[in-house]
């Protein structure tokens, strides 16, 4: 093995060593109990799997999942593309608001959600004022939503931020050169040039939503648990680290089975930017 390829590795294993301690061994460890206890077998699954409750669960996981990373796409592309026009001041500005609710920790920000989504907060002032008096959005899904959202947007503003910042603008003027207005240049050519971008922050924000816990808790209401609640039900109430084990391997694969449809999803889109030509 060559040196620079000895050195490499050294470089990289107490990183390796690191992530499988922490990491690997436990979740291995998890796993393996799902498979074994009560019994050996896929018993555990099975009960999982037949089980309505969890499945209605799982689907509402997944369902809050998808909302999120699309209200986060509608609100932080507009503001990601808006980030790569404005001069260097403007643009530190608005990074400096991005990465704001990074220097408040997250369970101070969804207490600040409790005191401004309650029965007569700030939030509820404002739905009456404009005709829609008696809303309260605590305990209820629309809540937890807001509250992932405000959570979740910097990291989908971050990302989109770094694949915009690399699209050569000059195509837009050449592709309005050939006779395409300023709409159909972008739908054509910028926003097709942006969707690994937009995949790979939607993947951040889908695989973080499925994870959420302290604000779906703290928002929510228990008919509106979400599948990491569900877990933490069975490990400290239940004490059943098999079926939580089991519940963790169901997420896990399904989690990946969304990213790699969205992966086949995305491709086309790309593939939009090398056809030939913006009709007129």
């Amino acid at each position: 093995m060559p040196v620079k390829g000895r050195w490499a590795l050294l470089l990289l294993a107490p990183a390796v060593l690191l992530v499988a301690v922490f990491f690997v061994v436990p979740i291995a460890a998890i796993l393996l109990r799902s498979f074994t206890e009560p019994q050996l077998g896929l018993e555990t699954y099975r009960s999982l799997l037949a089980d309505p409750t969890t499945l209605r669960v799982l689907g509402r996981t997944m369902l809050a999942g998808v909302i999120a990373v699309i209200v986060c796409v509608l609100l932080g592309y507009p503001y990601a593309y808006l980030m790569t026009l404005v001069g260097p001041t403007a643009r530190s500005l608005l990074m400096v608001v991005v990465l704001v609710p990074f220097w408040t920790s997250l369970m101070a920000r969804t207490f600040a959600w409790i005191s401004l989504l309650q029965r007569d907060g700030p939030v509820a002032a404002l739905l009456g004022f404009f005709g829609m008096p008696d809303v309260v959005l605590l305990g209820t899904s629309a809540g937890v939503m807001i509250g992932m959202v405000q959570i979740l947007l910097p990291y989908m503003v971050l990302t989109l931020v770094t694949s915009l910042s690399q699209i050569d603008r000059g195509l837009l003027t050449a592709a309005q050169s050939l006779g395409a207005n300023r709409y159909r240049a972008f739908l054509q050519v910028y926003l097709p040039l942006s969707a690994p971008g937009m995949f790979a922050g939607s993947g951040l924000v889908f695989i973080l939503a499925l994870g959420f816990y302290i604000t779906p808790q703290l928002l929510g209401s228990p008919q509106e648990s979400l599948i990491a609640q569900v877990i933490g039900v069975r490990v400290e109430r239940l004490v059943d680290f098999a079926g939580a084990g089991g519940l963790s391997l169901i997420l896990l694969l399904a989690t990946a089975a969304c990213l790699f449809v969205g992966l086949l999803a995305v491709k086309p889109l790309r593939n939009l930017a090398g056809q030939s030509g913006v009709r007129r």
